[in-house]
């Protein structure tokens, strides 16, 4: 198991890991949080080379993705850089990518009563202004859980908020700032229930945010 305590705040800069061979030829992983080796609740970055594959399968447990880089296929379409999508337990692709892509996965993490199917095109989607300083574009919203995406403007203070179902943060762009630490482009974290912190940025900063799902009936 790895950093499957969901009451601890992590924080992992990806830049600084290793990426580690997958059982596919051609597809590498830098791991975040994974129950099993091969199965159950996993966060991960995953890089393709050009010309890899997956076989057919099944996520169990559903799928969320964002395209961080290249054009990521199946064969329901192509998903370039910007992509974000979801594929509800029971869903079946066979994944590929002709170019090379580099995704940022989460896997097994649907709720029970979750079955939305969608693929976002966040490049060319209109983002909405929240407050000054931060526009956001909605992604997902289930019961708890919210999944969205901000841009920070250049000096911009956030307000002090309490984490009441937790959250978590991939850092697109830029560098986000807290009380707690500074946080590069390929930064993941990750807030338990009850936490809180005053984010700030200096430079524009994406952000992709997840909250809600950490809440203790929730894991």
């Amino acid at each position: 198991m790895l950093n499957m305590d969901f009451s601890k705040r992590i924080v992992v800069d990806t830049t600084q890991q290793e990426w580690l061979a997958s059982p596919t030829p051609g597809v590498w992983r830098k791991p975040l949080a994974r129950e099993e080796a091969e199965r159950g609740h996993a966060t991960s970055l995953v890089k393709y080379d050009p010309g890899s594959a997956f076989k057919s399968h099944e996520h169990p447990g559903g799928e969320e993705i964002i395209v961080l880089a290249g054009t990521f296929s199946d064969q329901y379409g192509d998903f370039p850089q910007g992509t974000y999508f979801r594929n509800p337990p029971g869903t079946r692709h066979a994944p590929n990518s002709r170019s090379g892509c580099i995704l940022f996965v989460k896997l097994h993490q649907f709720q029970a009563h979750d079955s939305k199917q969608c693929s976002i095109d966040t490049i060319n989607a209109k983002w909405k202004t929240v407050e000054a300083g931060i526009d956001e574009l909605m992604l997902h919203q289930c019961g708890n859980e919210t999944v969205l995406m901000q841009k920070w403007h250049t000096h911009t203070q956030g307000l002090t908020h309490k984490h009441s179902g937790g959250e978590e943060i991939y850092v697109l762009s830029g560098k986000l700032r807290d009380e707690h630490g500074i946080y590069p482009v390929g930064t993941w974290l990750r807030q338990p229930s009850g936490s809180s912190h005053q984010p700030f940025v200096e430079e524009e900063t994406i952000l992709w945010v997840k909250r809600g799902h950490l809440a203790p009936n929730n894991t």
